[in-house]
């Protein structure tokens, strides 16, 4: 009888040492697992699980983002910004019939890199000098390189080159379309450089500045112009330059704008430069 109960007396102690040992083992996993727990715990007291937002909370933060944000230039401005460096103001003296100097004031734009400059015809028709204003302030006096009188179109080349200017892009004028935005820049009034925005109001008009004169295929707009206008850019909405401003119409005698100008196409403009000038 003694031999079984040493047997059994073995394997308890063997299971004990088994269960020793293995708890041995697991304490460390235990505490360890413990230890993460409470640090999560205390974590999640110290820095709480921010509380949802309400509609109203949301709508005010997407409203002060909103507000905070820097909106894009305005459309004309820029476009302004692409054609300011290629305009140009057109300063002429010329002798009247009674022999008096007269003083005159158009608008121009420079279509390449020597500097050559697209004007109205009638802006330094008979003028016995012709002055150049570029936007980098610089003057230079110009000379006429040719003339297309059937359109009311002149060529010019200034006789110093200004220290700063970029040849202006000609867009395509049998792209637009009634209602399309354009804008024309000049010197009304002796104002250099001014922008006024409108829209393509008619397209291949006839335009009659004087009985003697009749210009075809005309762009009609309704961007303000004004005397010293004449010879400046009509720009399209991607700052290309689509068309020369000629003149304006008005019943009256009066020379000041009601509401419709016009502009020769600028291929056919450019066309003074010569066959495919670009």
């Amino acid at each position: 009888m003694q031999e079984p109960q040493r047997k059994n007396s073995f394997r308890v102690r063997f299971s004990a040492q088994r269960i020793s040992a293995l708890a041995n083992k697991l304490l460390p996993i235990a505490v360890g697992v413990a230890v993460t727990l409470l640090a999560l715990y205390i974590f999640g007291i110290v820095n709480p699980a921010p509380k949802p937002l309400t509609d109203k909370e949301l709508n005010q933060r997407i409203a002060s983002a909103m507000a905070s944000a820097t909106p894009p230039p305005a459309l004309a401005a820029r476009v302004y910004g692409a054609v300011q460096p290629s305009l140009v103001q057109v300063e002429t003296k010329i002798l009247s019939t009674d022999g008096k100097e007269e003083g005159g004031r158009g608008a121009g734009v420079i279509i390449d890199e020597n500097a050559q400059i697209l004007t109205s015809l009638h802006v330094v028709q008979n003028a016995f000098e012709i002055e150049i204003l570029f936007m980098d302030g610089t003057r230079s006096e110009a000379q006429i390189v040719t003339t297309q009188p059937e359109n009311d179109i002149a060529l010019l080349k200034p006789l110093q080159m200004p220290a700063q200017f970029l040849p202006a892009i000609l867009g395509n004028p049998n792209a637009l379309n009634i209602g399309d935005e354009v804008f024309a820049i000049g010197s009304p009034f002796g104002l250099t450089g001014s922008e006024s925005a409108g829209i393509v109001s008619g397209l291949n008009r006839i335009y009659r500045p004087n009985e003697q004169t009749q210009l075809d295929g005309m762009i009609q707009f309704d961007a303000a112009v004004n005397p010293g206008n004449s010879g400046g850019p009509l720009v399209n909405r991607y700052g290309e330059v689509v068309g020369i401003v000629t003149g304006l119409l008005n019943p009256s005698e009066q020379n000041f704008f009601v509401g419709i100008g016009f502009a020769v196409p600028i291929d056919t403009a450019a066309s003074a430069a010569g066959p495919n000038p670009f």
